[in-house]
């Protein structure tokens, strides 16, 4: 399958950015993207702090931190939340950034997420 150098991301009334390959979508949407997005437990899967909803290209892998924290939620059920910290950009997407720290009342977004997805993939 064709892989881009460089996915686009697009995020829904933000704009569209070219974001290194495999880097993690929560860093991709702070770093490229300009997002005050949220990440609290920093990245580990566990606190749905850092969702997204996919408008297109949703990656059809999701880890089993993923699975079991939106199961756990009752997040399964809706259709394209996913979360930002479990998902490498490794092709072009589209969403909603619908956790942000302005608005939210914590102090701050949320420790920097690993570079690499955490817990480790399964």
């Amino acid at each position: 399958a064709y892989t881009p150098a460089m996915p686009k991301l697009i995020v829904e009334s933000v704009g569209t950015f070219e974001v290194p390959l495999g880097k993690r979508l929560v860093n991709a949407l702070e770093d490229e993207a300009g997002v005050d997005q949220l990440h609290a437990c920093g990245g580990q899967g566990r606190c749905t702090t850092c969702r997204v909803e996919f408008v297109a290209g949703e990656p059809g892998a999701m880890t089993a931190q993923e699975r079991a924290t939106l199961t756990a939620k009752g997040l399964m059920e809706q259709k394209g939340t996913r979360l930002s910290c479990q998902i490498t950009c490794d092709a072009d997407m589209s969403v909603r950034a619908v956790s942000r720290l302005a608005g939210s009342g914590r102090k701050d977004a949320g420790p920097r997420c690993a570079d690499v997805v955490e817990p480790a993939t399964v």
